[in-house]
C-alpha cells in the first residue's frame, strides 16, 4: 500500500493530498486544480493510493464479445466515425439470425458477456431489439447481456411509443442484464451542441440511468475527453455522475474515453496524449469516490498504456472484446481482440494480480470443462 511520503512538486496539490489521505470528498475547485496541474506523478500517486485502498493489487478483466447489430444511424454527430446513413457506403444491418451466428462463431473461450450497441436505425422496430435479447438469452443462457446505451434506450422508447421506464421493463423481461455507459460524451450543453447535437441531452442520459438503477439494472458511465471540452466541463461531468450515484446507486464502472478524431467531423482536433490519458484516469478515481471501479479500456489506450494506467487509479482493463468496430472506425490501430491468457499476461507484467470477473464483478473460476461464477 502507498505510504503518505510522496513527492509533490505542485504546491496547490498539497491540501488536496491531505483530503485524499483523510478520505474526504473533493470539491469542484479541487477537481479543476487537479486537471490544471502538470504534476502527473503526484496525481497518479494519490489515485493509486485510493485504488489500492479499495482493491489492493487486484486487476479485473472479463471474457466478453462486442456485437454491433447495425451502424445505420439517423444522427449525424461530428464525433462519430461509426454511423452510416441508410443505403450509404459501408452501411449494414444484421438480421436476427446473423446476430445469433455472430455471437456464436469464431471464439472458443466461454464468453460471460455480450456487449451490444449500435446505431439509431430508422426502420428497425422496438420488437426487433426485444427479439434480439430473447434470442440471445435462449441460445446463450449463461451469458450476461449488457446492451444499448442511454441514447439507444431513449430512441427505442420513442419509436416504440413507450416511456423510458416501460421500454426498460420490456427489455429487462427480454433478457437485458445491464447498460453500457456510452453516449454520455460531455454533459456541458455548449460542447454537446458542437460534437453531438443530434443526441439526447445530459438530463435525459442521466434520467435513463436513474430509471435503470431503480429497476435493479446496473450500468456503467463514460466521459469522452480530448476534443473541445475544458477542465471545468470534465469536472462538471464527473460530479454529475457522482451526484446520481449518491441519489440512485447502480453504476459499476467508470470508463474515461479518449477522443479519436480520424474519420470524424472533428478530424482537425489533435489526438489526446498519453499524459492526458493518465491524468483522466487518475482524476476520475479521485473525484468518483462512490464508483467501485475505474476502467483502463485497452482498446482505446493501447495495451501498454493500459498497463501504466493500473498504477494511476484503474483497477480494470476490460475484456477480450472480439471485433471492436466503433473505435477502429475512428482510426484505432490496436488489435480487435485479446485472449484471456493475453490479458492475464498484460496484468501480471504490470505487477498486478489478474482476476477474471463477470459483468457484475463476481469472480469467475474456470476448469477445462466448466465455468463457475462465485455468487
Amino acid at each position: 500500500m502507498l505510504r503518505r511520503q510522496i513527492q509533490i512538486e505542485d504546491q496547490a496539490l498539497k491540501p488536496i493530498a491531505a483530503k485524499v489521505f483523510a478520505g474526504e470528498r473533493l470539491r469542484f475547485e479541487e477537481g479543476v486544480a487537479l486537471y490544471d496541474s502538470n504534476d502527473l506523478l503526484a496525481i497518479g500517486h494519490l489515485a493509486n493510493h485510493v485504488r489500492e485502498k479499495r482493491h489492493g493489487n487486484v486487476t479485473y478483466f472479463n471474457v466478453n464479445r462486442h456485437i454491433n447489430p447495425t451502424n445505420v444511424c439517423v444522427a449525424s454527430c461530428k464525433l462519430c466515425a461509426f454511423g452510416r446513413k441508410p443505403g450509404g457506403d459501408g452501411a449494414y444491418t444484421m438480421a436476427l439470425e446473423e446476430v445469433f451466428r455472430t455471437a456464436a462463431e469464431g471464439w472458443s473461450e466461454a464468453v460471460t458477456e455480450f456487449h451490444i450497441v449500435g446505431g439509431l436505425h430508422p426502420d428497425l422496430s422496438f420488437d426487433y431489439f426485444c427479439d434480439l435479447l430473447k434470442g440471445l438469452r435462449e441460445r446463450f443462457p449463461t451469458v450476461h447481456l449488457k446492451a444499448f446505451t442511454a441514447v439507444e434506450i431513449a430512441y427505442l422508447a420513442r419509436i416504440g411509443k413507450l416511456t423510458v421506464r416501460e421500454a426498460l421493463v420490456r427489455m429487462k423481461d427480454s433478457g437485458l442484464g445491464s447498460l453500457p455507459g456510452g453516449g454520455a460524451e460531455i454533459f456541458a450543453p455548449k460542447v454537446r451542441r458542437v460534437i453531438c447535437d443530434h443526441k439526447i441531452g445530459a438530463h435525459t442520459w442521466l434520467k435513463v440511468h436513474r430509471i435503470a438503477h431503480g429497476l435493479g439494472l446496473n450500468s456503467n458511465a463514460t466521459m469522452l475527453y480530448g476534443h473541445i471540452e475544458t477542465a471545468e466541463d470534465r469536472v462538471d461531468h464527473l460530479l454529475e455522475l457522482r451526484k446520481l450515484q449518491d441519489e440512485a446507486p447502480g453504476f459499476m464502472t467508470f470508463i474515461p474515453l479518449a477522443f479519436h478524431p480520424e474519420n470524424t467531423g472533428l478530424a482537425h482536433v489533435p489526438k489526446p496524449t498519453g499524459f492526458m490519458d493518465l491524468k483522466n484516469i487518475a482524476v476520475s478515481r479521485l473525484l468518483l469516490d462512490n464508483f467501485p471501479h475505474i476502467k483502463a479500456y485497452w482498446i482505446m489506450l493501447t495495451p501498454s498504456m493500459a498497463q501504466v494506467a493500473l498504477r494511476f487509479g484503474a483497477d480494470d482493463i476490460d475484456g477480450t472484446v472480439v471485433e471492436e468496430k466503433i473505435y477502429h472506425d475512428a482510426g484505432a490501430t490496436t488489435s480487435q481482440s485479446l485472449t484471456r491468457e493475453g490479458l492475464e499476461r498484460l496484468i501480471r507484467e504490470a505487477g498486478r494480480e489478474p482476476v477474471e470477473r463477470d459483468t457484475l464483478y463476481r469472480r469467475v473460476s474456470r476448469t477445462s470443462t466448466s465455468v463457475t461464477v462465485q455468487v
